[in-house]
């Protein structure tokens, strides 16, 4: 039974060496697309996303996405468009309520390796900062590897007001996406 509730997010996109993607929505049916990506990762970069190895992907993994409402969580997968939907990149966030009141969520992502550098993270990013505003999430954190410059710098040019503080080996970031002047609560971009 499909999920009334289920995010919606599906647009085709170019990457920067002109490789057509397609950024969307995880769906119930894409369990097996990723734990066949997943497969493919690099021990590092299972490790700058986990921050430990894993060999497998749980189900507690999966089940994030396949009942990803927008409200408590969203999953966004980047798939080749010219083929049967290989993922090659995942974003997800999970909600929680803040001190005062609102609601947060923690960013993660991983891009296999071959298309690290392509602009992924950034339309991950902004899909997930699209359904997030939807539904009335305020913030997105993450916490990102001090190495792991690419990720922050994709942070740093999102043009969202950031606050970043470093925590023994990781940075902890603070995405805000409540309007900053003249928007309503209710404006939200278009996605694509």
């Amino acid at each position: 039974m499909p999920n009334e509730h289920a995010v919606v997010y599906d647009c085709a996109e170019v990457l920067r060496d002109g490789t057509l993607v397609r950024v969307r929505a995880t769906r119930p049916d894409d369990g097996h697309r990723l734990v066949v990506a997943f497969g493919k990762l690099e021990r590092e970069s299972i490790y700058t996303r986990y921050f430990s190895f894993k060999k497998q992907l749980t189900p507690a993994d999966l089940e994030r996405g396949n009942n990803a409402d927008g409200r408590r969580g969203a999953a966004i997968m980047v798939t080749l468009a010219a083929d049967a939907e290989t993922v090659i990149a995942v974003g997800l966030y999970s909600a929680h309520p803040t001190r005062d009141g609102a609601t947060s969520a923690e960013l993660a992502f991983v891009t296999e390796e071959d298309y690290q550098g392509q602009g992924i993270a950034r339309l991950l990013l902004e899909a997930l900062a699209d359904v997030a505003r939807v539904h009335g999430i305020v913030r997105l954190d993450a916490e990102v590897l001090a190495q792991n410059r690419a990720m922050l710098r994709v942070f740093e040019r999102s043009g969202l007001p950031i606050h970043t503080s470093r925590v023994g080996s990781s940075v902890h970031v603070e995405l805000d996406l409540r309007p900053v002047s003249g928007g309503l609560s209710g404006d939200v971009p278009a996605p694509c």
